[in-house]
């Protein structure tokens, strides 16, 4: 029989584990891993086909929006996924997720125009905020820290696969005859469908207890509203608005006084959602503060290297995926196998700290690239970027999993993971500034030399798409590939002291062995009752 939950404590907390064999764990971990893929590859695979769809459902003014929708969202969203699968079921929550993430992908590939499609990619970051977090959440249910090293690996494996080909898959769909941009929403359906199936076939929790357990919606609306102010600010800075703008002070200003107010609603909620004293834990802390470090040093890399590869290099778009092959096979390699280590080892530190050195050192040579550097060069560096943060990525959820008790694992992960994707959002921003600002100062430097003109935008030479800049006359496609090659430089280098950064916070966490057991307290129970 279930006993009533601790004062301060959630439901979950209450969860007895369950032993779980092998083949049910990978069985299950098939329709968890089948989601993720799922839902990252649809987040990705739209960058390729962006101009094709602005360009037949109008609203290029608003063609930052359709990027940004499903990003603002899913990072929103990820601390109330947790809390909510705490309250309601893990199983329940993630058919939910899964159930959003459809709708808005069939919305989304019937829109008829432009805002339509804005406000179904928006939803469609919500499901896949749920499907993210919960994976990792549902595996922290399953097994305990050092088993679940030997199954982490997947699940970055599949982070990495969805996040590097989206944009490859998008663009053979869009040049795919008879199929066409419509079909970014459409493919991943029968994947999501697959998943469910065997979520709801295969997956058996511990059924949560039913107490009157009060929801922290003051909790939820000032933590939503601070990520939310700050996405924005992060995601339009520089873009729909200047830095130093009405806009930029508005959405800071809100954004800290949502948070500051939530302080005070989170000590006093009986089940909130994101617990105060998570931020008591050193490592927990260490650990979120990496993840922001890490997220910018993924998405800075994935996002900008393509701009070296078309416009430096002159590669058509599935030429310059196909160089990101080689960071997709470093990470896929280097996850599973610091997974099995983990298993075996039960040691976790040596890999992320690993992880950010290889980060460090890959960034460093990315910077030293320029326009007659060879295929051999580029490969060899995106593939140590990409092995350092398979070693990362997956063993810092484990590890912040692994630093707090059972009842925090929803909450450390699905904030873990929200911190990693707010990195994101911050190295794009700020790397992008930087990129703008190089890139204009070199042309205007080169164009004045050479008594050129070219119209600007922003600040910055209009240069249009790189097709349209490999019609320029020979001396300013040169100097255009110059400015970014230079520019480029800056924005690696700038990247390498983020890493550098994450790999002096690796040092500092304290290596907490890996639970082998239920926690102190705990005991196991082989009748228990079960959702679904």
């Amino acid at each position: 029989m279930w006993k009533p939950a601790s004062e301060g404590a959630s439901p979950a907390a209450q969860e007895t584990p369950r032993s779980y064999s092998h083949g049910e764990v990978l069985k299950v971990l098939a329709g968890l891993v089948t989601g993720m893929i799922t839902a990252m590859i649809t987040t990705y695979i739209v960058g390729t086909a962006l101009p094709t769809i602005v360009g037949e459902l109008g609203g290029q003014d608003q063609y930052s929006w359709v990027a940004s929708a499903t990003l603002l969202t899913m990072a929103a969203s990820m601390p109330l996924w947790g809390k909510v699968s705490d309250l309601y079921g893990r199983k329940r929550v993630y058919q939910s997720a899964l159930v959003i993430f459809v709708a808005a992908s069939m919305a989304a590939g019937f829109a008829p125009d432009i805002g339509w499609l804005i406000a179904a990619r928006a939803v469609q970051g919500v499901g896949v905020g749920g499907l993210q977090s919960l994976s990792q959440i549902i595996l922290g249910d399953l097994v305990e820290p050092r088993e679940r090293g030997r199954y982490s690996g997947y699940m970055g494996s599949a982070f990495a696969i969805s996040t590097l080909t989206g944009p490859l898959i998008g663009g053979f769909l869009v040049d795919a005859e008879g199929l066409g941009w419509r079909w970014c929403f459409f493919v991943s359906l029968p994947l999501a469908i697959v998943a469910f199936i065997i979520v709801s076939r295969l997956l058996k929790l511990p059924k949560l207890p039913t107490g009157n357990v009060p929801v922290d919606w003051w909790g939820a609306i000032l933590i939503t509203g601070g990520a939310t102010t700050i996405m924005l600010l992060l995601t339009l800075g520089g873009k729909e608005f200047p830095w130093n703008s009405h806009w930029t002070y508005a959405l800071g200003i809100c954004s800290t006084l949502f948070f500051l107010l939530a302080i005070p609603v989170e000590r006093a909620a009986a089940a909130p959602i994101l617990p105060p004293r998570l931020f008591r834990n050193r490592n927990y802390v260490l650990i979120c503060a990496v993840s922001i470090l890490v997220g910018a040093c993924l998405f800075g890399t994935t996002i900008y290297l393509p701009q070296y590869l078309q416009i430096v290099k002159g590669m058509t778009p599935t030429a310059s995926g196909i160089m990101t092959l080689p960071m997709v096979g470093g990470t896929f390699v280097a996850a599973l196998v610091s997974g099995q280590f983990v298993a075996r080892l039960g040691r976790w530190k040596v890999f992320p700290a690993t992880g950010m050195a290889l980060v460090t050192i890959g960034l460093l040579l990315l910077s030293r690239l320029h326009g007659d550097s060879s295929r051999w060069a580029i490969g060899g560096s995106i593939a140590i970027v990409g092995a350092g943060l398979g070693l990362t990525m997956q063993i810092l959820i484990l590890a912040a999993q692994n630093a707090v008790e059972r009842r925090d694992i929803a909450s450390s992960t699905s904030s873990a993971t929200f911190f990693r994707t707010f990195g994101g959002a911050v190295g794009v921003a700020a790397f992008g500034s930087i990129l703008s600002t190089r890139v204009a100062d070199e042309m205007r430097e080169q164009m004045a030399r050479f008594r050129l003109h070219l119209p600007t935008g922003n600040g910055i030479p209009a240069l249009g798409s790189p097709e349209a800049i490999g019609r320029l006359p020979g001396l300013v496609q040169a100097i255009i590939r110059e400015a970014f090659s230079n520019a480029l430089h800056s924005v690696f280098l700038a990247a390498v002291l983020v890493a550098a950064l994450g790999f002096l916070g690796t040092l500092f966490m304290h290596e907490v062995p890996l639970r082998t057991s239920p926690s102190a307290g705990e005991t196991k129970k082989d009748h228990e009752p079960m959702e679904g």
